[in-house]
């Protein structure tokens, strides 16, 4: 069987996919920087494990691997030491990050990762599969679309990881795709967007969906907001956060996200996607993509979850529903 590696297995949302990965049958192994707890891990799921850290190459960490499954954030920290060294060995690379910087640097990197027969796949989780997906489905409801505006419902409290992860992607600026191109928009306004429930405020946003919807889209004018509700995006010292929401938590916090898009004739569609919480979310959604990607859905340099698995790929995660309104 190929082989799967998940870095950054000891974390918060990484143990819940080594869990998941494990669960599925998958030949998987797990990877980080602290021995100590990538052993306990290890030990209860019945798994070898790799110690290394991303402060110089890799080097050989990654031989005997097929796909690698990046779970550590933030990911503008270990996305392009890693994506070098799956360009260097030849192996697939996942993630389950929604910092748009990443996006451009498996942009920057396509051509080089393409020669080398290599895939960079990033967004296997909640963010980006539901609203990759969703673009691409709203998209095929007009001719012709022309701009297109995405928005998450983001809530509950978040993991101390995508806390940190969040401050790259509000760090990153505002932008938005005009035209075919990314421009910083330092003056774009909150929009209301309904969900289901009625019109909530949302803020602008640069989620990695910028990117993504461009490419399975090809949609030229794209913007990105978020709703926020209880203490998701929470301020002071991050690390003093909690490792994330407990399973009784996820259960009662679902999330949404909203597509629409207007067409050339100003034809507007739009359509609401619905699945679990977005921890319990990522782990069957990273996981399931790996097992493709294991099975040979593979396509060369960068790639999105929408291109590669379709546009029903996000449904086929339980508990998930689109509505068109």
């Amino acid at each position: 069987m190929k082989k799967l590696l998940i870095y950054g297995a000891a974390g918060y949302t990484g143990s819940m996919v080594a869990e998941q990965a494990k669960a599925a049958g998958l030949n998987v192994e797990i990877a980080g920087r602290d021995a100590a707890k990538l052993q306990t891990l290890a030990e209860r799921l019945d798994v070898p494990y790799r110690v290394f850290s991303l402060d110089g190459p890799p080097g050989s960490a990654l031989a005997g691997v097929d796909v690698l499954l990046n779970c550590a954030g933030p990911f503008a920290h270990t996305a392009q030491p890693l994506m070098y060294a799956c360009i260097e060995a030849g192996v697939s690379y996942l993630d389950i990050t929604a910092e748009i910087n990443v996006y451009r640097l498996a942009e920057r990197l396509s051509v080089q990762a393409a020669k080398a027969g290599v895939m960079l796949l990033p967004g296997v989780g909640w963010d980006v599969v539901p609203t990759d997906c969703l673009a691409m489905h709203v998209a095929q409801r007009v001719r012709s679309p022309q701009s297109l505006r995405v928005a998450l419902q983001v809530a509950g409290s978040m993991s101390r990881g995508s806390a940190i992860s969040a401050s790259e992607i509000i760090g990153a600026g505002l932008m938005a795709r005009v035209e075919g191109r990314l421009v910083a928009t330092p003056a774009a306004q909150p929009e209301l967007f309904d969900f289901g429930d009625g019109p909530v405020l949302c803020a602008p946003l640069s989620f990695g969906d910028l990117i993504t919807s461009w490419h399975s889209s090809a949609i030229p004018n794209i913007a990105m907001y978020v709703h926020v509700t209880g203490d998701a995006f929470p301020t002071g010292d991050l690390a003093q956060l909690l490792d994330g929401p407990s399973a009784e938590q996820r259960l009662t916090q679902p999330a949404r996200a909203v597509a629409e898009v207007t067409a050339a004739d100003g034809t507007v569609a739009r359509s609401v996607i619905g699945t679990v919480n977005g921890y319990s979310y990522t782990p069957l959604a990273a996981v399931e993509a790996a097992r493709r990607v294991l099975g040979g859905e593979v396509r060369q340099g960068f790639a999105t979850p929408a291109q590669l698995f379709g546009v029903g790929f996000a449904e086929s995660i339980p508990g998930t529903w689109i509505t068109d309104v």
